[in-house]
């Protein structure tokens, strides 16, 4: 497994465990490193994922909820919505990210952490708002 797709894993984890205890310290964030024996190679990447999530949640959850026809993001998966919420950051945010990478990664770690059906849940979700990037449209 490559040192990104290590990082996204992590970053999903994380961002899960902040959700669910509603600690969003940085004492948590260092908690989990510890615990989940974070490696030194993986984390700058891990620790950019879940600081621009949670910088850009107020831009990115209501996209998410915009284009999942009649999805409260409340109602989602935890893992699904932290999912999303990490290639979108990537979308919106890392440039130096193909959109398609992004993508592909998302629906990867969706179907290892998720449901059965998360890997189309968050295809279609993401593949709209990728589709309505490319179009120009504004999103915000």
């Amino acid at each position: 497994m490559g040192n990104r797709r290590l990082s996204r894993e992590l970053a999903m984890q994380a961002l899960f465990q902040i959700e669910m205890n509603q600690d969003h310290s940085r004492e948590a964030i260092e908690s989990f490193c510890e615990h989940f024996r974070v490696p030194k190679n993986v984390k700058p990447f891990f620790l950019r994922l879940i600081e621009g999530v949670k910088e850009f949640q107020h831009n990115i959850d209501p996209l998410i909820e915009r284009f999942s026809e009649n999805w409260k993001i409340s109602r989602m998966s935890r893992v699904d919505r932290n999912v999303m919420r990490i290639a979108l950051y990537e979308l919106l945010y890392c440039d130096d990210i193909p959109p398609k990478v992004s993508i592909n990664e998302a629906i990867d770690i969706g179907k290892k952490f998720g449901t059965e059906d998360s890997g189309a849940f968050i295809n279609g979700i993401l593949d709209s708002i990728r589709i309505s990037l490319e179009k120009g449209n504004r999103l915000h």
